[in-house]
């Protein structure tokens, strides 16, 4: 008799209006999109009440720099996550300090203990996680936009724009993100704002 393959699940902790996806297989935790500026204890408490301990969730990755997606990105380093970038996203992180305001109570994040994974070896490193998917830069919303593709349909965009609803000024680019999403297989998505859709054919 062999092993049940662990299902995934995936949990959404948001607050704000903005969506905090925790993926879980087995007993490896996922983190994609890091909670607001100044308001660690309202994702710890989000956390709490979906019974999901935070010492589980071992590492962390930000769709893109922005204060509502990653906010909360050096508080959860400082309990013991550990923080994914890609290569496309290293200038963005200390220069997402520049619009931050004291009242924010941002944690500045610390750029050296980092684990950077270039693209191409995102599929590998996932693995090691427990997960089938794949990193891919998906400009658009900002230059530093980075999706999560997982094998099994989901696509993990941040504020990538949907396509139902994408504009003539950023059209060209975007939709050539999500052609590359869809030629990854992707089918529902999990965006960082609003309910989870499918994903649209053209």
């Amino acid at each position: 008799m062999t092993d049940a393959i662990p299902k995934l699940s995936i949990v959404n902790v948001g607050y704000r209006s903005t969506n905090f996806w925790v993926l879980s297989v087995g007993t490896s935790r996922l983190l994609v999109d890091l909670g607001w500026m100044g308001m660690f204890a309202a994702l710890e408490a989000e956390l709490k009440r979906k019974d999901i301990p935070l010492n589980e969730i071992t590492h962390g990755f930000a769709t893109h720099f922005h204060g509502d997606h990653t906010g909360a990105a050096q508080d959860l380093k400082n309990q013991g996550m550990r923080l994914i970038v890609t290569p496309e996203q290293v200038p963005h992180i200390a220069a997402m300090q520049q619009w931050m305001k004291p009242a924010d109570n941002y944690t500045e994040i610390r750029v050296d203990d980092n684990v950077v994974v270039p693209i191409a070896e995102s599929r590998t490193f996932l693995k090691t996680l427990g997960f089938d998917g794949q990193f891919v830069h998906t400009p658009g919303h900002s230059d530093d936009s980075v999706s999560l593709v997982l094998d099994s349909g989901e696509v993990f965009t941040g504020d990538l724009t949907h396509p139902q609803f994408i504009t003539e000024e950023e059209a060209s680019v975007t939709l050539k993100s999500w052609a590359t999403l869809r030629e990854l297989g992707a089918k529902i998505v999990y965006a960082g704002h609003g309910p989870v859709r499918l994903i649209t054919t053209s």
